[in-house]
């Protein structure tokens, strides 16, 4: 579905057309490809690994040699034409059910769901179903098709007296009344399994977390006592000591946060992702990016990588309550051995999922006069970084230039033009100014305070909205004010604001002015969002004539 402009009745005034929706059902994109089915394994003597990055927020339909329908089971990896096949962990719709919201996981590197997305399914009538898939955040990614076994008219199996299948055990009759489809046993009471149900073709499995181990009865998990059992659960060293056992890394690499899984070192900056890879890992390879004109530069000891948000095909998008950045470092052997000493190989391909995760949710407070000595948010750690915004005072209504040598004197009489900017620019996002609000004091829940903006509407009717080429940059003006009192001489303001996927209609973004808006009610409650706060200001306001 092609994006589309939301216009609102708060600063545009006419008459509002709403746009007619398609049935998916009737207007869909085919998927055929026959490398997309789930019986077709990866051959790289054929050809390169294929990647969905064509797919975009559109619905379609699995046919012909692709499949019937999307897997509801685990995919190994290596399968649909490509290194991470996609499959759909949940079961399909009923015909009744309209359109849901299912969980699609990439299987790689023994894990089923290593990377995860959320898409859209309908069940149509004639026993079909269709799908909104939504961009891969990385390469190697390719939706999955698959060929479910159907009911002829001799059954295959066994028949009641009203001529309909029965289907194997593990699987249920489909709204055809000819197609088995696999049945997900983890949908009922997680399968059984204390933690992790992974669902299999006609099966399923339970697995635990990193650092336990399931005990005999296959369903329950326990600690790992010891370096001897599994190895701790490290995927490398496992040392042990009196007090229990430790993970450790090789050279170059650092611990996750599970404290168990030895990771390439990420570095999220405001602006860019920086990836240090050791060369022992290197090798004879030569790394690149999604992008492949985007590669490793090696300093003797490592081979880093530096880019950008919006380049070297690094996907953006919005994932719960964060703004999720991704990209795939791939290392192929070299053709001709390197300036460095790398004459051999010790494996014919690398790769490394590069994620940066930033929050959603920012506050920023100001004075009328930003504080020059602010400096933008720097990382918060080695895969967690800060998506900056700064609000800016401009001296006109143009929004192009902010003061920044000296500090303006304001007076009742005048406009004050302010503006949420975004420190980077990235395409596929867009923001909303939740709530702006004057403070006498620069802290935030000071009690005497004044809205100007809450629940994304004009409280104020002397503010006025302008609009931005940029859909993540926000410009007000309003005419200069300041508190009753003699003793009330600054003004802070402290805005709120929400980042969403611009196409993704369904946002708090999208709402727009949404006035007490009611929270878990199918919405997303952006109390719960995380946060983030720059501190500047204030400005003396000269009030007397």
């Amino acid at each position: 579905m092609p994006p589309f402009l939301l216009l609102t009745c708060l600063f545009i005034t006419g008459t509002s057309v709403s746009p007619v929706a398609l049935d998916p059902c009737s207007a869909y994109i085919s998927l055929n490809e026959p490398w997309r089915n789930t019986d077709h394994q990866l051959d790289e003597s054929q050809g390169p690994p294929l990647c969905d990055n064509h797919v975009n927020g559109e619905w379609y339909h699995f046919t012909g040699m692709a499949g019937d329908a999307m897997p509801t089971f685990c995919i190994p990896e290596n399968h649909c034409g490509t290194h991470a096949p996609v499959w759909l962990n949940g079961s399909h719709p009923l015909e009744g059910d309209g359109i849901v919201q299912r969980q699609a996981c990439a299987s790689f590197n023994g894990n089923c769901c290593l990377w995860n997305t959320t898409v859209e399914v309908k069940a149509c009538p004639g026993g079909y179903y269709v799908y909104r898939l939504t961009k891969p955040s990385v390469c190697f990614h390719v939706y999955c098709g698959h060929f479910y076994d159907i009911c002829d008219e001799d059954c295959h199996g066994s028949c009641s007296d009203t001529s309909e299948c029965t289907c194997a055990p593990g699987t249920v009759l489909g709204p055809d009344r000819q197609t088995c489809f696999d049945k997900n046993e983890c949908e009922q009471n997680n399968g059984g399994c204390s933690e992790i149900c992974v669902n299999l073709k006609n099966s399923y499995r339970c697995e635990c977390g990193v650092g336990r181990v399931l005990r005999s009865d296959g369903k329950t998990c326990e600690d790992i006592e010891g370096c001897h059992n599994n190895n701790g659960g490290c995927s490398h060293s496992c040392l042990g000591s009196e007090k229990g056992y430790q993970c450790e890394c090789p050279r170059g690499l650092v611990l996750s946060e599970d404290n168990h899984t030895c990771q390439v070192p990420v570095l999220c900056k405001s602006n860019a992702i920086e990836v240090s890879i050791p060369r022992e890992l290197v090798g004879g390879l030569e790394l690149f990016l999604t992008n492949t004109s985007c590669r490793g530069v090696s300093n003797g000891t490592h081979v880093n990588i530096l880019f950008s948000l919006k380049t070297c095909g690094t996907v953006v998008d919005v994932v719960n309550d964060k703004i999720v950045a991704s990209n795939l470092v791939t290392g192929l052997p070299k053709q001709t051995p390197g300036s460095s000493g790398d004459f051999i190989i010790r494996t014919s391909k690398l790769l490394i999922p590069v994620t940066c995760e930033f929050p959603r949710l920012y506050t920023i407070s100001e004075g009328y006069v930003p504080n020059l000595r602010n400096s933008p948010l720097e990382i918060m750690s080695r895969n967690h970084g800060i998506f900056p915004f700064t609000l800016e005072i401009f001296k006109d209504n143009e929004f192009e230039e902010p003061y920044r040598e000296a500090l303006p004197t304001l007076k009742l009489r005048d406009s004050l033009y302010f503006g949420i900017e975004p420190l980077v620019h990235v395409s596929g996002l867009e923001s909303l100014v939740e709530s702006c609000f004057a403070t006498p004091t620069s802290k935030i829940d000071e009690v005497l305070k004044y809205y100007l903006i809450r629940d994304g509407c004009v409280s104020d009717d002397s503010v006025k909205q302008y609009t931005s080429r940029d859909h993540l940059a926000k410009h007000f003006q309003v005419p200069v004010f300041k508190f009753v009192g003699k003793d009330h001489k600054e003004v802070f303001l402290h805005c709120r604001v929400l980042v969403c996927g611009v196409l993704d209609e369904r946002s708090r973004c999208a709402q727009g002015c949404h006035r007490r808006m009611r929270r878990g009610a199918g919405g997303e409650d952006s109390a719960g969002l995380q946060g983030q706060t720059l501190t500047g200001g204030p400005i003396r306001i000269d009030w007397e004539d």
